[in-house]
């Protein structure tokens, strides 16, 4: 066997060993987290925040199809009394964009009350999220997202064992989404680095 070979053969192993790594992490926060997401009337009511996370502006400036489903369901949980407070988490990296106002404007329009809303700029990622929702105080969450993204929200969550967070999901997909295939892809990725994350 030439050097050749033989380099193209350990890459070949290397890369299996990546791909069952990769596939074993989502089976895994797949399966921890399954059970914490839950339909509006399971979920009772005293929680201490329903938490959206950001997902993109129109052009615009007005959230995508995939935020304002987030935002309905939100709105929704919150009439339902699940929680008298909506922390809405998002990017505001710039002038030009700035996911946070569009939320609270939605919201706003939506008839929720200003005392209601409260603003988080800088849920940058999933993990900055719901980091700052733990360390604003907030014991019992619950998450608003995607289902494919519910997943990797409530590891991450449920990950803060030592302070006593108590977190779960309710799903916002009312449609169907452009370039969702995109998203599960990269979704797969960005659940092994936040599972890595929160070790």
């Amino acid at each position: 066997m030439t050097k050749r070979t033989k380099l193209i053969a350990a890459i070949a192993v290397f890369m299996a060993v990546v791909l069952f790594a990769v596939v074993i992490i989502n089976l895994a926060v797949v399966y921890k987290t399954d059970e914490y997401i839950r339909q509006t009337d399971e979920l009772g009511e005293g929680y201490d925040c329903i938490l959206v996370l950001g997902a993109g502006l129109r052009s615009d400036g007005s959230p995508s199809d995939m935020l304002a489903d987030r935002l309905k369901v939100a709105i929704s949980l919150y009439k339902s009394g699940v929680s008298d407070v909506i922390v809405l988490s998002g990017d505001c990296s710039g002038e030009d964009y700035d996911e946070v106002t569009a939320m609270y404007s939605y919201c706003i329009l939506a008839g929720v009350p200003e005392s209601a809303l409260v603003k988080d700029n800088f849920g940058f990622s999933t993990y900055e999220s719901v980091y700052n929702a733990k360390e604003n105080g907030y014991k019992s969450v619950v998450i608003v997202t995607q289902k494919y993204h519910l997943y990797r929200a409530l590891y991450i969550a449920n990950s803060f064992d030592e302070y006593d967070v108590e977190a779960y999901g309710v799903s916002a997909d009312l449609r169907g989404y452009r370039n969702q295939t995109y998203r599960e892809i990269r979704e797969h990725v960005a659940r092994v680095k936040d599972f890595l994350k929160a070790l």
